[in-house]
């Protein structure tokens, strides 16, 4: 939790500018070790995801193939 020493009080890290401004007095705040290891890690999509995404393309190109046969056959 980023906390303010000018302040005494705890901010939610959405509420920290980019440069690690308190909003209300502008002074620099810590942003602690929890969330400095949070923003270091990058977060990878699952592989069901990707299965997900085959699935569709699979579909809307039988589908495609299925309309083209529609139209000229």
């Amino acid at each position: 939790m980023p906390w303010c020493e000018t302040c005494e009080k705890f901010h939610n890290p959405a509420t920290i500018d980019e440069t690690g401004t308190c909003p209300e007095c502008g002074a620099t705040v810590e942003i602690g070790e929890i969330a400095q290891h949070a923003e270091e890690e990058t977060v990878k999509v699952p592989w069901h995801f990707w299965v997900g995404v085959a699935a569709v393309i699979a579909y809307l190109g039988w589908r495609v193939i299925q309309g083209v046969g529609l139209l000229f056959w």
